[in-house]
């Protein structure tokens, strides 16, 4: 690899998979090309987080554990300390549970970096109005405000958010990481605001959350290195 550590650094790959031996595959094939790994809800139900992290580590990768949790702030702390025990370089809590559970997740994140989820990408404006009765921007900006008061990290959004979220200076140096990325050969699927890799990371991301254009690619682009070479060729191009 002839790619700069930061470009590869700024890819996240979703595990999409419930299924242990593919796990490890994935990792032991992907881990020089990708940053970190994301396990969901899916993964951690079906096998466990201490196993998927423990057999993530081991074939060389580092993890994302996406819990997503949204509880009272006791449990979500709770939770965040035992997520954070296992060596996981990201966790993540929902802005929705209040900032008293941030905060108390952030208390508890020890060496892992806290991310807060602002609005899911597959919520579009009308879904957006049933739940939260607000323009997503406006939501998702708020939300990230108040989870650096609160003490995370950085925010999971839309990359469709990330210009305003960039407006506002005291979030310059917050993390912003964004699923709903597509390269121009991925289909969109079910996510609903999406940009390419390029041009999230040229609004602002830190980081990208790619899952199926690398894990499944179209047979046209090859297998899943192929993909992530191809995707962190078109992100070596914004620095070039």
């Amino acid at each position: 690899m002839h790619s700069s550590i930061n470009t590869i650094e700024k890819i996240i790959l979703a595990l999409d998979k419930s299924n242990l031996a593919d796990i490890q595959t994935l990792v032991n094939e992907l881990s020089d090309y990708v940053g970190c790994f994301k396990v969901g809800l899916e993964a951690m139900t079906a096998l466990g987080a201490p196993i998927l992290v423990e057999t993530i580590h081991n074939a060389g990768g580092t993890v994302f554990l996406d819990g997503k949790f949204c509880d009272i702030p006791n449990t979500v702390g709770q939770a965040s300390k035992a997520a954070s025990s296992l060596g996981v370089k990201l966790i993540n809590v929902h802005a929705s549970c209040g900032m008293d559970a941030v905060k108390a997740a952030a208390d508890q994140k020890q060496k892992s970096k806290l991310l807060v989820v602002t609005v899911l990408t597959s919520m579009d404006q009308a879904t957006v109005d049933d739940v939260f009765h607000r323009p997503i921007p406006e939501l998702v900006l708020k939300f990230a405000q108040q989870a650096r008061e609160a003490g995370a990290d950085g925010v999971v959004c839309s990359p469709k958010e990330l210009a305003l979220l960039n407006t506002d200076p005291s979030l310059k140096d917050f993390e912003k990481v964004t699923p709903g990325v597509r390269p121009t050969w991925a289909s969109v699927t079910d996510q609903k605001r999406v940009m390419t890799p390029a041009e999230a990371i040229k609004a602002g991301a830190t980081s990208l959350v790619i899952g199926r254009p690398i894990t499944n690619p179209p047979a046209e682009i090859g297998d899943s290195i192929a993909a992530a070479k191809k995707i962190i060729e078109e992100l070596d191009g914004v620095y070039a």
